[in-house]
């Protein structure tokens, strides 16, 4: 595996445990607002570390109980699996993040009881989602997020969450609404608001008010009661 950064504890990242983030080389979306710019990309300045990353999970599995995995797109990585199961064999509980783009992958995950927690990113409402993850329409494959969202709305033997981190220029009432009906049912949905950092892969993006993001709770709340903001 390709690992290109850890937060060694972490409180938020895998509700309910005190657990580590592991954060996995490359993605195959550029959204813009993206805060892990040298990550996504690849960058040069970054060392990988995967080495160093078991010999600490060793050292800590009296004080970590859970490992979250995410990046960049860990799903990209076809030694993912292998990977967890060396977590996994320190004691560990897995969480995966994802952006839903490698439906076969989430469905080998969840039926080898490879992960025990799901968080997926719902970047937009299926017409505006190309422009939301910076790329063009030939290059988003819309039924790969159906079906990832599918999986985990039918699965019974994981916790899951769908996610969406709101930005002024790409989130409206009609794109909520639109996820929300998407969504339906879905144990929980977290909105995150935008937050600018120097580690954004655009600089010029702007997050909306508290009343705004009230608002989007309100529209998505009789689709999907537990949501919630997030941050």
């Amino acid at each position: 595996m390709f690992i290109l950064g850890l937060t060694k504890t972490t409180l938020l990242d895998y509700p309910g445990r005190v657990a580590a983030s592991v954060f996995t080389g490359g993605c195959n979306f550029r959204c813009p607002y993206c805060h892990n710019k040298d990550i996504v990309l690849n960058s040069r300045n970054l060392t990988p570390i995967c080495d160093e990353l078991f010999s600490f999970l060793n050292k800590r599995r009296n004080v970590l109980t859970g490992v979250c995995i995410t990046g960049g797109e860990p799903t990209l990585h076809d030694d993912l699996p292998h990977f967890i199961e060396r977590i996994r064999s320190l004691g560990y509980q897995i969480k995966l993040d994802t952006n839903g783009t490698n439906p076969h992958m989430l469905e080998t995950l969840i039926a080898d009881r490879l992960i025990d927690y799901c968080a997926m990113d719902i970047k937009n409402s299926p017409p505006k989602y190309a422009p939301t993850v910076g790329l063009d329409k030939s290059s988003v494959s819309l039924s790969d997020l159906y079906e990832s969202v599918d999986i985990l709305l039918s699965q019974s033997t994981i916790h899951y969450e769908f996610r969406t981190t709101i930005v002024k220029e790409f989130h409206e009432e009609a794109d909520m609404l639109a996820i929300a009906k998407w969504l339906r049912g879905a144990e929980s949905y977290f909105l995150q608001s935008y937050v600018d950092s120097d580690g954004v892969l655009c600089r010029k993006l702007h997050a909306h008010s508290k009343e705004t993001l009230e608002s989007f709770l309100n529209i998505c709340r009789p689709y999907i009661p537990n949501t919630t903001l997030r941050g």
